[in-house]
């Protein structure tokens, strides 16, 4: 079995060359945070490399953090799309197998766990949006292809599972809403 933590990182995302102006613009960004005009900024790097997992990563942090949980999973669903074709997973993540994992050419590794860390946060976006059926699915792939937990999934299957569980036990879909706001 593959252990998830047992490679060399190659090829950060953050450490890739940009577009002319992109880090500037999400540096542009982060220092604008404060005063609220952090959005244009990111959305002008964007239009610019809209592959870039360094603007996406950072959209889907600015708009998790203002509470924009749809457009965060918009912006965190783009990154799953950039990441797949480079390490050859299947389109839809309900067709990943461990032999994807293991298959991987060792210069990958890195993008395999950036691969699967992204569908944990996508599972993560959509407990919190409420979509726990959803949501279940995603953290049970994850378990199932990390065996060991390194990504981390365990608990927040453990999480889902509970949350469903107290919703057919009688909670009303509002508190059942309640509960996805606040993991």
């Amino acid at each position: 079995m593959m252990d998830l933590l047992d490679f060399e990182a190659q090829c950060l995302y953050f450490e890739e060359p940009e577009i002319s102006d992109v880090k500037e613009l999400i540096a542009q960004a982060a220092d604008n945070y404060a005063n609220g005009k952090a959005e244009l900024p990111l959305l002008k790097a964007y239009f610019k490399a809209p592959e870039s997992l360094n603007v996406l990563v950072a959209l889907n942090r600015f708009y998790y953090y203002q509470h924009r949980l749809d457009d965060a999973l918009a912006a965190t669903t783009k990154a799953l799309a950039v990441i797949r074709p480079i390490v050859a997973f299947p389109e839809d993540w309900r067709g990943l197998q461990i032999s994807h994992l293991l298959n991987a050419p060792a210069a990958l590794l890195t993008q395999v766990r950036l691969y699967l860390f992204t569908l944990k946060a996508i599972g993560f976006l959509q407990m919190r949006l409420g979509h726990l059926e959803l949501s279940q699915a995603i953290f049970e792939k994850l378990v199932e292809l990390d065996s060991k937990d390194r990504i981390g999934a365990q608990g927040l299957l453990e999480l889902v599972i509970k949350r469903r569980s107290e919703m057919e036990a009688g909670h009303t879909e509002s508190e059942a809403q309640r509960y996805a706001l606040n993991p």
